[in-house]
């Protein structure tokens, strides 16, 4: 489970079985839950380089999300 050095996300996991994203934000901890995401989306969620833009950019308000 990857953690980051970013000012938006502490860290974030990936379940292939369930497309499950579970990301825990800085400020409000978590995990936040994000249904039916592909992989690849978390593996370029890992490699970019602003985590917190690329979240909002490609995941935010795009998936179905359970909240802690």
């Amino acid at each position: 489970m990857p953690s980051f050095t970013s000012t938006a996300i502490r860290r974030a996991e990936y379940d292939d079985r369930t497309e499950t994203l579970r990301i825990w934000f800085v400020e409000t901890g978590g995990p936040y839950v994000y249904h039916d995401v592909p992989r690849r989306l978390f593996e370029r969620l890992c490699d970019a380089a602003s985590k917190g833009r690329y979240f909002n950019d490609h995941i935010r308000d795009r998936f179905d999300v359970s909240v802690p």
